[in-house]
């Protein structure tokens, strides 16, 4: 397998003095970012998105074909759009799951049929601001963007952090917003261990050291219920399989694989515990969608903290640390002389699909990033939000997903192997606020922030579901394309003016009641009962 063009970052030369002016740059080809971009283009502004990477659509062109959208009727405007363009695509009237070149397909449809000038490889190394605005964005390749309002619809938020913009990155306390289930959360059912496992290279014998897979074996660090930390839920590649033997590909041996990364699974598996690829959701065409369950899968748990604010290079090095453990799981698992005969064969059956991500291997080309910074703004989303406690007034759009924060470390407590930090707790549709993706007033006043918008850790694992940022992309150039009409601060957009807009182009702002809708069934029927 030729996996040499596989990467999250290679430098690009200095070598470009070209200079793009147009009213709105957005910063990122995610769904979040073609949105946005469309709404600001129907709305006669020019748009540009510089895009970080090769290819558009984000997670969602990149494997995520199970769309983890809550309440279909909460759905509404280009993002409910885009699963009509799908079932255009299937020849039906809507499809809400779907394979990764599907989603691509409606992309680039989309970028053509909008004229939306994408621009690749395009790595942020410097913002220039005047006063409360951001007047240029330069490129690694010497490339300036320079416009009167700038959407950063990346996944990690670089683009808000060079403007000097309030963020946070890890999981707050539950005192800082009076929250329930933020911060460090034990005692939650999924994806825990089932069985009582020894940590240690050699049982019983703590002096051994502990088996590779677990971050943490220090007393001092457990911490307590609710207390706020460093960390970040897991990333993994949400990976295309299929059992078609006419568009198979055995799982090959990946580069700098190492069979111990997995004695802790092999030991789980021996204690009587095959789970590790239980949740695949069945896509279009054979294929599957393959996502982390139970105590040992494809979350990459505890090796991701220095994504959000690290290097390129340093998030290089974690996309391939990810890559290497998620399709090593699968080659140890197809392989190993130790895993029982009946697994092998099960997952034997399986493979990557030939006629996916042809230019990366057919590996997926985008990490699953869950979350990275989150802005602070005038306004931050938080669990009283997703629990209906709370009510915003200037909805943009809702989210209707469970509270879902996958485990943050792996730890050893009482010579056992625990994971810590997933939460799953139904909720009903809900408004999220249009001051959430605006940064404060005193700090940036021509830039939107549609994905890593203010917000707590925990109200993000609601929040920031692919189905709901398109849906807050769309309006970020929405209020955009107004602020521009007015050459106004974001903050100044009259939010009856941006309603009555975001109603025109069929966005929900407003969860109907007399909708029959089972928060717990939607849940349970991805993660089955507790």
């Amino acid at each position: 397998m030729d996996f040499s063009k596989l990467y999250y970052y290679k430098p690009v030369p200095k070598v470009s003095d070209l200079v793009v002016k147009r009213d709105v740059i957005v910063y990122g080809a995610t769904p979040s970012g073609i949105t946005a971009a469309i709404q600001a283009a129907k709305m006669g502004a020019s748009v540009v998105i510089a895009e970080f990477g090769r290819h558009i659509g984000g997670i969602t062109a990149s494997g995520l074909g199970a769309s983890d959208c809550g309440a279909k009727e909460a759905i509404g405007g280009l993002s409910r759009g885009f699963f009509r363009e799908l079932g255009y695509y299937y020849s039906t009237d809507e499809q809400w799951t779907f394979e990764p070149q599907a989603a691509k397909y409606v992309f680039d449809h989309w970028i053509k049929k909008y004229k939306i000038e994408v621009i690749y490889n395009q790595h942020l190394e410097t913002v220039i601001t005047k006063g409360q605005r951001i007047t240029e964005a330069i490129m690694e390749d010497g490339t300036a963007y320079k416009g009167s309002y700038f959407i950063d619809a990346s996944y990690e938020g670089d683009l808000m952090a060079k403007s000097n913009v309030s963020y946070f990155v890890g999981r707050e306390s539950n005192s800082t917003y009076k929250e329930t289930y933020n911060g460090i959360q034990f005692g939650h059912p999924h994806h825990q261990f089932e069985k009582w496992i020894d940590p240690y290279i050699v049982e019983g014998d703590p002096s051994s050291g502990i088996l590779q897979g677990i971050t943490e074996n220090r007393p001092d660090t457990i911490g307590y219920q609710g207390q706020g930390d460093h960390r970040i839920q897991a990333y993994n590649f949400r990976i295309c399989l299929t059992k078609n033997r006419k568009n198979l590909i055995p799982f090959p041996k990946p580069p700098s694989y190492s069979r111990d990364r997995f004695k802790l699974l092999l030991r789980y598996i021996k204690a009587g515990v095959w789970d590790a690829i239980n949740l695949h959701t069945m896509l279009p065409n054979e294929k599957t969608d393959l996502n982390n369950y139970g105590g040992f899968s494809t979350d990459n748990i505890g090796r991701n903290y220095e994504w959000p604010e690290g290097s390129y290079e340093t998030r290089e090095k974690i996309f391939q640390d990810h890559f290497v453990y998620n399709l090593g799981m699968l080659y140890f698992l197809a392989n190993d002389d130790e895993v029982p005969q009946h697994i092998k064969d099960e997952v034997r059956k399986w493979g990557l699909a030939q006629d996916e991500f042809t230019d990366t291997g057919n590996w997926p080309h985008q990490l699953y990033i869950r979350e990275a910074r989150r802005m602070i703004s005038d306004y931050i989303m938080t669990d009283h939000n997703c629990l209906g406690e709370a009510l915003v007034t200037d909805s943009i759009g809702l989210a209707s997903y469970q509270m879902d924060s996958h485990h943050c470390r792996r730890m050893v407590i009482d010579g056992r192997v625990y994971n810590e930090g997933d939460v799953e707790i139904p909720i009903s549709p809900y408004p999220i606020s249009y001051r959430s993706i605006l940064p404060k007033a005193e700090e940036c006043t021509n830039l939107l922030v549609p994905v890593c918008l203010s917000s707590s850790h925990i109200a993000y694992g609601s929040i920031r579901m692919e189905p709901v940022f398109m849906i807050l992309g769309q309006s970020a150039g929405a209020a955009a394309a107004l602020a521009l009409r007015t050459d106004s601060a974001v903050q100044a957009v009259p939010y009856e003016l941006l309603k009555d807009e975001l109603i025109k182009y069929g966005q929900v702002l407003e969860w109907d009641e007399t909708i029959e809708d089972d928060p717990v069934q939607r849940m349970e029927s991805t993660f089955g009962k507790s």
